[in-house]
């Protein structure tokens, strides 16, 4: 663990290698697990906000469940989360032809019907945050499902930092990341 700012970040992010690889695991992610996607306070105004926009972009069933259980539930863990279909399957989750999993809000976003993408916790998975009092945990989350990402980014030589460097600006910003990379550079040489 090594410590940037207010963050206190695990190595695992630079020394593991990912990249999403849709073809080998159809987007298990979002429909595996017993979870809706973790949200953030300041995110639930934002489903709220995107739904109707976003609601042609999304399936019967996942509309059924937003419209049921709202835009995003409270969590056993007493966090906000995503609802889910037949407590499966994200809400905002769609199917391509090809049955790989996506998510609707980025469909939506994609084609200029919104101007919000997803939840954080979406765009930088592999990586997980969790908010204390004194600092922000940036974890690496390995799920089994995700090896076909592992081996992938393995053979891309792509570590995790690397792949979700946009969401990690996104969430702490340019400045952190830059030093999050010579972070990476000193590891590398040691």
């Amino acid at each position: 663990m090594f410590q940037i700012g207010k963050t206190i970040v695990s190595e695992d992010i630079l020394e593991n290698d990912f990249v999403c690889n849709l073809n080998a695991c159809k987007g298990a992610c979002c429909v595996g697990g017993e979870y809706g996607a973790p949200v953030e306070d300041f995110e639930t105004d934002k489903l709220v906000n995107v739904y109707e926009d976003a609601k042609p972009f999304l399936r019967p069933e996942g509309i059924k469940a937003i419209e049921e259980q709202g835009a995003f539930v409270k969590g056993e863990d007493g966090e906000w989360e995503t609802p889910l279909v037949n407590n499966n399957e994200c809400a905002y989750v769609v199917f391509s032809e090809q049955g790989i999993a996506k998510c609707g809000l980025e469909e939506a976003y994609e084609a200029g019907a919104t101007k919000w993408k997803k939840p954080i916790s979406c765009y930088l998975y592999p990586v997980r945050t969790r908010e204390y009092t004194e600092f922000t945990a940036v974890n690496y989350h390995k799920w089994e499902i995700c090896d076909p990402a592992c081996s992938l980014g393995a053979e891309l030589k792509v570590p995790i930092y690397k792949f979700v460097k946009d969401a990690l600006i996104q969430k702490f910003g340019k400045a952190w990341y830059k030093e999050l990379e010579q972070v990476a550079e000193e590891n590398a040489k040691s």
